[in-house]
């Protein structure tokens, strides 16, 4: 039976971030954001010829849209391109997105990562209580369609955001609301995020423990995950078990 790592000792409840976290659904975003973007830069070409690459499902994505609403992250790419946007060309480009990402949804489908839910089912043995958390108003139907919704004590979703007014990463509101509904103070919780303005969120936050979960594992992505925030960094979240579990 799984156990927990000394590190999650004396947390007394975790939040983690959804997508790529919980469910492998940050590849859909990305490939629907890539979609949308590269759309919107062969219809307006740049004068400079550095700003005509396509979006970047890596670098662009872990830098400018990853665990940000869907109008924040497309403002900070375009921005990114020099592309001087105005609120309506935001909404648009992100409203693309939201399209394409519901139409590679019911097509693709998403999986909950095991290590993830390892961790969970270990959590909840221990008796310590767990939210799911994200900008993304998609989050419940994402935990839903990879049938580990009812492991989260507490949901606090992109709708549930708007209605609150709460704003987006890396401000810390989101994460510590979802700690508030769980009873527990933030320097006595931990944060998993694998985005991050997520990770820098946590630790704006002041949760007791900012964990960074790496998918990617290339190039410097461990290290920018330290310099935001994570206080440490896996590559899956079964690292957080105990030695006698894996």
């Amino acid at each position: 039976m799984d156990t927990l790592a000394p590190s999650l000792t004396d947390v007394r409840a975790v939040v983690f971030d959804t997508d790529g976290v919980i469910t492998d659904s940050a590849r859909v975003h990305a490939a629907a954001w890539k979609e949308a973007f590269d759309a919107f830069l062969r219809a307006h070409p740049s004068t400079d010829p550095g700003q005509r690459r396509p979006f970047d499902v890596g670098d662009d994505y872990l830098r400018y849209v990853d665990g940000k609403s869907r109008l924040d992250g497309a403002a900070a790419f375009l921005a990114s391109r020099g592309i001087e946007a105005s609120e309506g060309t935001v909404r648009d480009v992100a409203a693309d997105k939201e399209e394409l990402f519901t139409r590679r949804l019911r097509e693709q489908g998403v999986e909950a990562y095991p290590g993830t839910v390892r961790l969970v089912r270990a959590l909840r043995r221990a008796q310590v209580p767990v939210a799911a958390a994200s900008a993304s108003r998609h989050a419940g139907e994402l935990l839903t369609r990879a049938g580990v919704r009812d492991l989260f004590d507490v949901l606090v979703d992109g709708g549930e955001a708007a209605r609150l007014g709460l704003p987006g990463k890396p401000k810390p509101d989101l994460f510590l609301t979802a700690a508030d509904r769980l009873g527990v103070p933030a320097d006595r919780a931990a944060v998993v995020e694998d985005a991050l303005a997520g990770v820098e969120a946590g630790r704006r936050g002041g949760f007791a423990l900012v964990v960074g979960v790496d998918r990617a594992a290339a190039g410097d992505s461990a290290e920018r995950l330290r310099r935001h925030g994570a206080d440490i960094v896996v590559r899956d979240l079964a690292e957080l078990l105990g030695e006698e579990s894996k």
